[in-house]
């Protein structure tokens, strides 16, 4: 089981989490672009489904992810626009809490790179402040990264079996 992410605030308006995966970087990214795939891992801690999952994959493409709990009492998303798409390379992305287009976003760049047999997937997140960094920490956000980075592994092991 690889490493948990390693989390790092590289400025004051950066977040950077870094994570491994024994996995061949085709594969990760797959997992990253397939949205039957995204709504197996992409869940955060226990409890929680996504049954919303649209993306069109492409720049200028919109996504829209949207959670809800098990038992139906709590509900958020995510919404934006991929920026650049560079197939098992990279995805930017512009992410917006759902009701929003505000400028207190978030862009993300994650980065796929080989690591031996397997993948070093790197994040690197935007804000417009350092409140707005914050206040994305202060929510759990990295805890709950590497809870789906756990179901991710899974994921994985049973796609490439």
């Amino acid at each position: 089981m690889p490493a948990p992410a390693d989390v790092s605030l590289p400025s004051d308006t950066k977040i950077k989490v870094v994570r491994e995966f024994d996995a061949p970087r085709s594969l990760v990214y797959l997992a990253y672009t397939k949205p039957d795939l995204v709504k197996r891992w992409l869940l955060g801690p226990p409890g929680w489904i996504m049954p919303v999952c649209e993306m069109d994959l492409r720049p200028g493409g919109k996504y829209r992810y949207r959670w809800r709990s098990d038992d139906g009492q709590h509900e958020f998303g995510f919404h934006g626009e991929y920026r650049r798409i560079d197939p098992e390379r990279q995805i930017d992305m512009s992410q917006y809490p759902d009701g929003t287009d505000d400028p207190g976003h978030i862009s993300v760049e994650t980065r796929f790179l080989d690591a031996g047999a397997g993948t070093r997937v790197e994040y690197l997140m935007t804000a417009p402040s350092q409140q707005v960094r914050d206040a994305a920490v202060a929510t759990g956000m990295t805890d709950g990264m590497e809870m789906s980075f756990r179901l991710l592994d899974r994921v994985l092991g049973e796609t490439a079996a």
